[in-house]
């Protein structure tokens, strides 16, 4: 995880720009550079760097000395590297994934580099012989990456909007920031007097579709057809192939493990691979709740299961309401359940930074969205139609689930790391006959889980676990997350308020005390930007004013006979507290 920050035709002084871009030192806390290019007005870059491979030779902008006029700056791990270097036989100079940008645009030009990737990533690529400036971000969004654009040619290009913010405000009264769109390029011209224009933006990958370019690391041979053990032996491989590629790192690896099966099955597969690749230290593992919490519970035996080095997050409402302010400003934005599912990862990133030397973190985010594991997806009216809603939960994951992971990680300096949004795993998962894809038996996620059955990756009792409510499995059994703050919330925001919530916020107005609460503090922090919130995320096919799973008719909350059963056959665990 590492912060870029750029800018492009304008004159704003050096201490203007030099605080933009300290704004995102939190995602690079290993060393800062801000540099000029020679020879251009007004065009400078700013990076912060978290050292994951190459501590030697690994800052940016990237130069390397047989391609000068090329300046790199970019955020991500391109996962195919080296089999793309021994493909194409370049000679890099630095061990450093992010060189292969260079060599690919030289050789083939920015549509076919950037299709070429494998990896997660935003950069921004600067060719100062061609006169043009060329941005782009991977497929899903898991790296960030906001520009700000005027009419008369400024560009400013940061990791988050915060490094923008208070850019030239002389020209335009608060100009645009917005997202640049996943799985697309730019191109800009760039013009003498350091001024640009666009002149191209293109898709050069869909969510729905297998990269065309790609070389992958493959392990094992896919078969064909739509059998049932055929599909299950290919999502095995496909996944695992997944992880052992994200294993690419010089620092410390762990793993978030709440004890559901995204998360379970991630830090599992870690195990196993990081034993075959003979990785010297052990995996370290990483569980927040209250003491009694089913997800602590459920954490705590997988971690048993499978050997790790298992921590445990003490979480209390109190210490989550506390953080509130911090994770709107860190996140940018108001979503309702982004922010409550939020709290919990900042408070165990904390921990991870302070108190170990993990710094590459693996998740299990984005497999809700592939795999349709949300409890609405149990009232979708037809397989096609929650097919079709799956898809669009992954193109939006850059606005809800995959900000989350990236803000919360990155306030503490840690690089995220999401197996399941891997190329070829969804690819071939979105592939699948919309029939083997929904919930079976009542159970969401049946053919994941299937997939998995009789392995012993992970216990059974945990791979058939039930879908939980966030909040009912972060908080004691007694009385969850979601109830503490809806109680704490009452005190925050008078009825009076939350009637006049369309007068006082007529764009995306709140419709609950909570959601009042978290604007408030969001326009306190970034006023007049509600707009990088283009709506909030609720279920689909029921009528819902809250996005939480508890507040669903459906929802049936696995309490006491879940926890009391975890806890029966749970073992204490080494390195937990």
């Amino acid at each position: 995880m590492c912060g870029i920050w750029a800018l492009f035709g304008s004159d704003e002084c050096l201490a203007v720009q030099f605080s933009n871009a300290m704004r995102i030192a939190h995602r690079g806390p290993d060393a800062f550079r801000f540099e000029n290019v020679d020879g251009f007005t007004c065009c400078c870059f700013g990076f912060h760097r978290l050292a994951i491979v190459d501590q030697l030779c690994g800052m940016q902008p990237l130069r390397v000395r047989k391609l000068p006029y090329l300046w790199l700056c970019y955020n991500g791990e391109i996962y195919n590297h080296q089999r793309l270097k021994n493909q194409f036989e370049f000679n890099h100079e630095t061990k450093v994934d992010g060189e292969i940008l260079l060599h690919l645009y030289d050789r083939f030009g920015i549509e076919k580099m950037a299709s070429l990737l494998d990896g997660v990533f935003s950069f921004i690529l600067l060719d100062v012989a061609n006169r043009k400036v060329f941005l782009g971000r991977d497929t899903y969004g898991v790296r960030p990456m906001f520009k700000l654009i005027t009419d008369n040619g400024f560009l400013a290009v940061c990791s988050e909007a915060k490094g923008l913010t208070t850019l030239n405000h002389t020209m335009e009264t608060d100009p645009p920031i917005t997202p640049f769109p996943p799985g697309h390029f730019e191109v800009f011209n760039l013009k003498m007097n350091g001024k640009v224009e666009s002149i191209q933006l293109d898709r050069f990958h869909s969510c729905t579709s297998e990269p065309k370019h790609i070389v992958f690391d493959t392990v094992g041979t896919l078969a064909s057809g739509y059998d049932l053990e055929t599909v299950k032996g290919n999502i095995r491989i496909l996944f695992e192939n997944a992880v052992r590629k994200r294993l690419m790192s010089h620092r410390r690896i762990g793993c978030l493990l709440s004890g559901g099966l995204d998360s379970s099955l991630v830090a599992a597969t870690l195990m196993k691979l990081a034993k075959e690749e003979d990785i010297k230290y052990k995996i370290q593992t990483f569980s927040i709740g209250a003491e009694d919490s089913p997800d602590v519970l459920a954490a705590r035996k997988v971690a048993a299961h499978i050997g790790s080095e298992h921590h445990e997050v003490n979480f209390t409402p109190e210490e989550g309401i506390k953080a509130v302010d911090k994770v709107i400003y860190h996140l940018e934005t108001y979503d309702i359940t982004t922010i409550r599912a939020s709290v919990a990862m900042y408070l165990m990133s904390e921990y991870i930074r302070a108190k170990t030397d993990s710094v590459v973190i693996f998740s299990g985010e984005g497999s809700d969205e592939l795999t349709q594991g949300y409890i609405y997806f149990h009232k979708a009216p037809s397989p096609k139609a929650a097919a079709e809603d799956s898809v669009r939960l992954l193109k939006e994951l850059y606005l809800f689930d995959v900000l989350r992971a990236d803000r919360t990680t990155a306030a503490y300096g840690l690089e995220l790391r999401v197996p399941f949004l891997d190329h070829r795993f969804t690819a071939y998962y979105l592939s699948l006959p919309p029939e083997m894809r929904v919930p079976k038996d009542g159970v969401e996620k049946h053919l994941l889980r299937d997939a998995f059955k009789g392995l012993n990756l992970i216990p059974d009792d945990i791979l058939w676990r039930r879908k939980e409510a966030f909040s009912d499995g972060l908080t004691s059994t007694k009385k969850s997350w979601y109830s503490s703050l809806q109680d704490h919330l009452e005190s925050e925001v008078n009825d009076t308020q939350l009637e006049n919530a369309t007068k006082t916020f007529p764009y995306n107005p709140p419709s609950t005390k909570e959601a009042f609460y978290y604007r408030q503090v969001f326009e306190k922090h970034f006023p007049r930007r509600a707009e990088w919130l283009s709506h909030y995320w609720m279920p689909q096919w029921i009528k819902a004013t809250d996005p939480s799973a508890r507040t669903l008719s459906i929802y049936k909350p696995d309490k006491a006979t879940n926890a009391d059963k975890l806890q029966e056959d749970d073992q204490p665990q080494s390195g937990a507290f």
